[in-house]
């Protein structure tokens, strides 16, 4: 059964363990993944392509958070909220099937038991400025009942 919480938070520690501790993917899947989420395949598969897609593009990420931190630099900012911000940008831009709603929500949910007391409003703040953004672009491409006209309206 697809518990994307559990999965979400597998693959946070996944890419610190990764960033921080110079990890590869491979151990921290065998390691943290599919040791958190034991026989549910589908939380592990959607971590796996989680941790990956969020690896493979946390540059370009930082570009998109650095374009809504005013006057701040990315590398700055606390390693779990940057991780969270690159984490629900992989979502919003490579998950179909999840409604930009619900990323932001998870995001925030996740930044209020990983990081400080304030990381959860200054996540909901940054990823609603990196969806405006970002659905001004046509960026945003939610498929699936329910997705395809409310994504252009979060």
């Amino acid at each position: 059964m697809l518990n994307r919480r559990l999965a979400r938070e597998a693959t946070l520690r996944s890419i610190y363990a990764v960033v921080v501790g110079k990890n590869t993917t491979q151990e921290v899947t065998k390691h943290i993944i599919k040791e958190k989420l034991k026989d549910d395949t589908e939380s592990v598969k959607f971590a796996e392509r989680l941790l990956l897609i969020t690896i493979d593009n946390g540059t370009d990420f930082d570009d998109i958070i650095g374009k809504h931190i005013n006057n701040w630099d990315v590398n700055r900012l606390a390693t779990i909220d940057k991780l969270i911000l690159r984490m629900a940008i992989s979502e919003l831009l490579h998950f179909e099937e999840i409604p930009t709603k619900v990323t932001i929500n998870e995001a925030i949910e996740i930044a209020k038991m990983y990081s400080t007391r304030k990381s959860g409003k200054f996540v909901n703040g940054i990823l609603d400025a990196i969806l405006t953004d970002l659905n001004s672009q046509d960026k945003i491409n939610k498929k699936g009942r329910g997705l395809i006209e409310s994504s252009k309206n979060q």
